[in-house]
């Protein structure tokens, strides 16, 4: 038995109704689908971590949720395994013409061009849904907020609505970030607060692919770079035989700047 058809049969055994898993069996796609992206998670972390054996079974783990949602389909009698794999080869080998059949690109940026034209022919050649039929409105409510955020302004640029110059964007997050500022000042209801802050990270988003600089990554380095620096700290106080329950923001700022020059 190959493997994939042997993590099928496993699945397939874990979701019989006779003798199989009781969990598994009550499962359906929407309960499964937060593991889906956590083990999508997961695996980023590891490549982030460069932890080599980690990733390998965190790919697994990914593995598993595609067999999964894909044995809860063939159930339903909507499609399976196979034709999930059917599938993205067809897609894959629609999207690269230049590597399966004549067409020519010049460099990596003019493939991401041709990228972006074919996938546009793919959704101008699906029939849209009943409540769906603008620009805007098959990209997927369920990725993470910054990521979306990139995706939406990907496509209204795809019909020219989009700055000109990073210069543009850098003037409009001063100006989201003064309406802040003056919400704040003003007494601004919380919910008004928060529409603001939106409105700057969606810039600053902006900003980011504009520059060619992925922002779930660059937060993901930040956040790891705050943890490294404040272990730091910890570890500073821990020394001097205190914690951080025992200093004052002064001090603790103070180890802050060593940190950044230490950790």
């Amino acid at each position: 038995m190959a493997p994939i058809d042997k993590l099928i049969a496993i699945m397939r055994r874990l979701r019989d109704p006779q003798g199989g898993c009781p969990w598994d069996i009550e499962q359906s796609f929407e309960t499964i689908a937060p593991y889906t992206i956590e083990e999508a998670y997961e695996v980023a972390g590891a490549i982030e971590d460069k932890d080599w054996p980690g990733l390998k079974e965190e790919l697994g783990d990914l593995l598993l949720q595609v067999v999964y949602h894909a044995r809860m389909a063939e159930e339903r009698k909507l499609f399976d395994f196979h034709d999930v794999v059917d599938a993205i080869s067809a897609k894959m080998i629609a999207r690269h013409p230049h590597v399966f059949a004549d067409a020519k690109v010049a460099d990596a940026a003019a493939q991401t061009v041709a990228w972006e034209e074919i996938k546009r022919r793919e959704r101008a050649a699906k029939p849209a849904p009943k409540d769906a039929g603008g620009l805007l409105d098959d990209v997927t409510r369920a990725l993470p907020a910054l990521l979306r955020a990139e995706k939406l302004q990907k496509r209204m640029a795809s019909v020219g609505f989009d700055w000109d110059s990073p210069e543009r964007v850098l003037d409009k997050i001063a100006e989201e970030a003064g309406e802040i500022v003056e919400a704040h000042r003003e007494g601004a209801s919380q919910a008004e607060i928060e529409g603001e802050i939106g409105d700057l990270l969606f810039v600053v988003a902006n900003l980011a692919r504009h520059l060619k600089v992925d922002p779930e990554a660059a937060l993901r380095t930040t956040n790891a770079k705050v943890v490294r620096r404040f272990k730091w700290i910890e570890s500073a106080l821990e020394a001097q035989g205190r914690s951080t329950a025992d200093a004052t923001l002064e001090e603790m700022e103070a180890l802050w700047q060593q940190a950044k020059t230490e950790a």
